[in-house]
């Protein structure tokens, strides 16, 4: 008999194998996961053929092939989603995406409507949009990076046009209902004028058609979108408006048409609470959305420094064209004062350009033929040219864009809490409303039926899962967004929090803490060679460096070079193993080599030790040049600190951490280094793969450890830490390696990132503390908890105004992370 339930089927790509014995393992690991029935792998397609009993579960087999030592490819979609309110609308759509055959992930931010979804396989937009829109909402691709900028600043300012039109209509509505009905109660001379001049009933319905205005035109919305959550079983905050409103409206208008249902004593009308609710509630989103477009301040500043046309050559003509029909290979003319249109390599002219943007070091930079000029940088008082060599979403200015955006969209590890909470609260408050409803209809004093549908009316709207949904997004939004204003990209969310965890910065020496390239730092002169002139001895000795291919030759080489010298011909050139070179230079030959070759040569390097030993002590390697058979000189290179290297680590010290250096170099020059910049302590001599045991070391010794490397040696490293941080200068980003990427190239970007880290976390609690204690205490009151003390009641009016606060605080506090400094 042909089963009635067809099992689901997924198809996964699958990366590494290489025989029969793989495709073995993989099919095991796959028959392991619950759920599966049946998995069938291809070694010539690289595709495994899975059947579920249930539903799929993507991100269980995936797990499973990388455990088994194999890997799944999995890309990203981002997509808009449309008609989102509050936290459980966050988690419903997160549930429905998840849903989705081949969903490994999915993030939802209610802060600027985005879902990120990672899937595996061929996962369609159409399957992923068709999900989302049975849970009730809309979802659209955003496509291009460089339309999703502009493109969610016109969506917010439409929806707050829409906002801000309900609001001055419901306002205008209400105001009226309102003053009929409360005016008569806070003024008894106005009760009575309106009961003799209009009367009682015609005052009811006038509140009546205003009201009805109010609900089925600016609140509309509330109903079109709560009343069939409702029916799905997914109730959300448009659920509990609706509710509240409602039934305050059709108890009014009961009241008001038919009063004989109603138990005598409870005739009153509720048409002023009902409008005034929608006006209130309204205004609260609309103050919302005007904080929230706030929010993406950052991203619009970035996408406003990428120029809108370029002046290209073409047929030997500059044309300026759109920056999208800009392409690689392009010769794009800049003129003084304009914005560099693309990334690439200067070809004419000469100028100096403003980098700030990317480097965050407010001094120009020069630019000549061959220097790389990198777009959204101000080109100062020079006319360039430059041929492109990234456009586009390829442009430096774009992979900061794009991460900025993917750091926003992240959730934090400390939400996964706050969503586990906010699925069941909108039910809990429907639930609180009832009983409520029911004490108080059975326990309350006459007329209890009045005094239960004001008090359930109260505590559907007071209860503000908004709130909830908008205390960790938009603290992560403008905290990333301040942080990439200030030269710190985090490449992933998550890092935000866990940054702050860190207690111990570990820092790679070569390129971090120093330049990165070796220099000449000192010329000696031996006893009786100051007539020979220091000029001169330096040209033979760089005469000689140059013809050996050695990073310390090269320095020297470049000394001289940098200092005007001809360098002159080197002829017999020779390299001895261990000892140093040798050549002939004006006739003269030139030895250069450690105390150990002078030896061998017959002379005494001893009148020149104790600065040997001195230059020593500081880190840096000194070697001794004869030159005719004479002691000439004592030369020292060194791979220079950064000046910004002792700041930025009393700056970590201040901050309360110890800082540890990580080196494959001698101890001796770790040591001198250390001392000189106050390192705690010296983790000298290793190699790459013994830096990862290094970090496992500081880890077990203090606590969770930020690694600071360049991001490509240091990758090892980097992935093992808690956090991994890459310095990148310009176009040199390390993105792939680590989870924050610092601008500036240099550790000054540390202690800035730390300190955002923590500011934001502080700004996260600060507001989670509000959402939740806001509700926690004030359910109960509009529940009626006082009344048994000293008689007091919430008004749904007061509800509905404290209810719209919550939201605003929370945005409004999170925006205060824009004023951060380091």
């Amino acid at each position: 008999m042909e089963s009635l339930h067809r099992a689901a089927a997924l198809a996964l790509p699958i990366e590494g194998m290489t025989c029969a014995s793989c495709v073995r393992r993989v099919e095991k690991a796959l028959g392991a996961v619950p759920g599966v029935a049946k998995a069938s792998v291809n070694l010539a397609t690289e595709r495994a053929d899975i059947a579920f009993d249930g539903a799929p579960d993507a991100q269980a087999v995936v797990q499973a092939v990388r455990k088994a030592g194999y890997d799944v490819p999995t890309h990203e979609l981002d997509l808009a989603i449309g008609g989102m309110t509050c936290a459980s609308c966050v988690g419903r759509v997160e549930k429905a995406l998840k849903s989705v055959p081949g969903v490994t992930g999915a993030s939802v931010n209610l802060a600027n409507g985005r879902a990120q979804v990672a899937a595996v396989g061929g996962v369609s937009v159409a399957a992923l949009t068709a999900a989302v829109a049975r849970a009730g909402y809309e979802a659209t691709p955003v496509s291009g990076q460089e339309a999703e900028p502009d493109a969610l600043d016109a969506r917010q300012e439409a929806e707050r046009h829409a906002l801000l039109r309900d609001l001055v209509v419901a306002a205008v509505l209400a105001l009226p209902v309102f003053v009929l009905e409360m005016g008569g109660h806070m003024i008894p001379a106005f009760h009575h004028a309106v009961a003799h001049k209009l009367g009682t009933q015609t005052s009811w319905i006038i509140q009546f058609a205003l009201a009805t205005a109010v609900l089925a035109g600016p609140g509309r919305r509330f109903f079109a979108a709560g009343i069939p959550a409702l029916f799905r079983g997914a109730p959300d905050m448009n659920s509990l408006v609706a509710l509240g409103a409602g039934a305050a409206y059709l108890y009014s208008v009961v009241a008001t048409f038919a009063p004989g249902l109603l138990p005598a004593g409870t005739v009153n009308v509720y048409f002023e609470a009902a409008a005034v609710i929608v006006a209130l509630i309204l205004l609260g989103r609309y103050l919302e959305a005007k904080a929230k477009g706030n929010t993406s301040a950052a991203i619009q500043r970035l996408v406003g420094l990428r120029p809108k046309t370029a002046r290209v050559r073409r047929d030997g003509q500059a044309r300026e064209v759109p920056l999208a029909e800009v392409a690689v290979g392009d010769l794009v003319e800049i003129r003084p004062g304009e914005r560099v249109p693309v990334d690439g390599d200067v070809q004419e002219g000469s100028s100096f350009v403003d980098e700030s943007m990317i480097s965050g070091e407010p001094v120009p930079v020069e630019k000549t033929p061959g220097a790389q000029v990198v777009g959204g940088t101000v080109n100062q008082n020079g006319a360039l040219t430059v041929r492109a060599t990234h456009v586009g979403g390829d442009t430096v200015l774009a992979q900061i864009i794009r991460m900025v955006e993917h750091a926003q969209g992240a959730k934090l590890p400390i939400q996964a809490l706050v969503d586990r909470i906010t699925m069941w609260f909108v039910p809990a408050v429907m639930a609180a409303a009832a009983l409520t409803f029911a004490l108080w209809l059975l326990f309350g004093p006459q007329p209890a039926l009045t005094y239960a549908l004001v008090n359930a009316v109260a505590v559907l709207i007071i209860a503000c899962p908004c709130a909830m949904g908008l205390a960790t997004p938009t603290s992560i939004m403008v905290g990333t967004g301040r942080a990439a204003q200030l030269g710190v990209l985090f490449r992933k969310g998550e890092a935000l929090q866990s940054l702050r965890n860190a207690r111990v910065v570990a820092v790679d020496k070569t390129g971090t803490l120093t330049r990165g390239r070796p220099e000449l730092t000192d010329l000696v002169l031996a006893e009786g060679m100051a007539e020979a002139g220091r000029d001169d001895i330096l040209r033979k000795i760089a005469a000689v460096e140059a013809r050996s291919e050695h990073p310390i030759a090269q320095a020297i080489a470049r000394a001289a070079q940098e200092r005007g010298l001809a360098p002159g011909q080197a002829g017999g050139f020779e390299s001895l193993t261990g000892f140093g070179v040798a050549a002939t230079v004006d006739g003269e030959r030139v030895q250069i080599g450690a105390d150990r070759y002078m030896a061998r040569l017959g002379l005494d390097v001893s009148g020149l030790r104790p600065q040997a030993e001195r230059l020593g002590e500081e880190g840096k390697t000194p070697l001794y040049a004869a030159i005719g058979g004479r002691l000439a000189a004592m030369v020292a290179v060194a791979d220079p600190v950064k000046e910004s290297s002792a700041q930025a680590i009393r700056n970590l010290h201040a901050q309360g951490l110890k800082v540890a250096m990580v080196t494959g170099d001698n101890r001796r020059t770790g040591q001198a280094i250390a001392r000189q910049l106050g390192i705690d302590e010296v983790v000298a001599e290793v190699l790459p793969d013994g830096k990862v045991e290094a970090v496992r070391r500081l880890r077990e010794r203090y606590g969770a450890v930020a690694y600071v490397g360049d991001g490509i040696n240091d990758a090892p490293a980097l992935a093992e830490a808690d956090v991994g941080v890459a310095i990148g200068t310009g176009t040199d980003i390390a993105i792939e390696a680590a989870d924050v990427v610092l601008m500036s190239g240099d550790l000054g970007g540390v202690p800035t990132a730390l300190g955002i880290s923590r500011a934001t976390m502080t700004n996260i609690r600060e507001n989670l503390f509000w959402a939740f204690a806001y509700n926690v205490a004030l359910i109960p009151v509009a529940a009626g908890a006082l009344y048994p003390f000293n008689g007091a009641l919430l008004s749904p009016m007061f509800a509905a105004g404290a209810m719209a606060l919550s939201s605003v605080f929370v945005v409004s506090n999170a925006l205060r992370l824009r004023r951060f400094r380091p």
